[in-house]
């Protein structure tokens, strides 16, 4: 039983050093916007063109969008496995007499954290601003113009974007999925939480 405890306790410390790794890496989404900047100031200087410069942004927004769904599906994964230890050790009476958090698991729908929603409207925020800036300037001037033609060049950040919405929409059906049967296999032990009541900060499917 000693190992057995001190192995779960060194496994509670892993799991939370595993979160603060995973919510750590989104800060490198400040290079997101160092990007923008360093790749807007080579257009002005003509070193490279606006529809490159759109197009790389558009792949460094979507690098960034396909972290925070991993980070927010190890988040998740992870509080199921610290609330499962804590159950090892806890007692019912703890969800009153310490913290409720652990009688229940958030949700079956792996939701975001407002941490990682919070990052995620950093990247929406460029993502739509260069796009709007690009269509204004590059494309919309040639749509009243007939003779016009076709610019493969020119569609490259939009033909990017249609990729990264499709594999952005398979990450998070894939840690969706990933999740659900995580949770479904490994609920933990049973507990009455009859006497707590879970709010907005930790919401249940139960």
């Amino acid at each position: 039983m000693d190992d057995r405890r001190t192995f779960l306790i060194e496994m509670y410390k892993q799991m939370f050093s595993d979160i603060n790794r995973h919510i750590t890496v989104i800060w490198q989404s400040v290079g997101v916007v160092v990007g923008a900047f360093a790749l807007f100031s080579l257009v002005e200087k003509s070193v490279i063109s606006l529809d490159v410069a759109t197009s790389v942004i558009v792949v460094l927004c979507t690098w960034l969008f396909a972290h925070m769904i991993d980070a927010g599906y190890w988040y998740n994964r992870n509080l199921v496995i610290i609330s499962n230890i804590e159950k090892q050790f806890l007692l019912e009476d703890d969800l009153v007499n310490i913290q409720y958090y652990f009688g229940a698991h958030r949700s079956k729908k792996n939701k975001m954290i407002t941490h990682l929603r919070i990052q995620s409207a950093l990247g929406w925020g460029i993502l739509i601003l260069v796009l709007t800036f690009h269509f204004i300037t590059n494309v919309l001037p040639d749509i009243p113009n007939e003779g016009a033609t076709f610019d493969a060049i020119e569609a490259l950040p939009y033909v990017i974007l249609a990729l990264a919405f499709g594999f952005c929409g398979w990450l998070i059906w894939d840690r969706n999925k990933s999740y659900s049967n995580f949770i479904e296999n490994s609920p933990g032990i049973a507990m009455d939480t009859s006497r707590v009541q879970y709010g907005r900060g930790h919401t249940t499917d139960q």
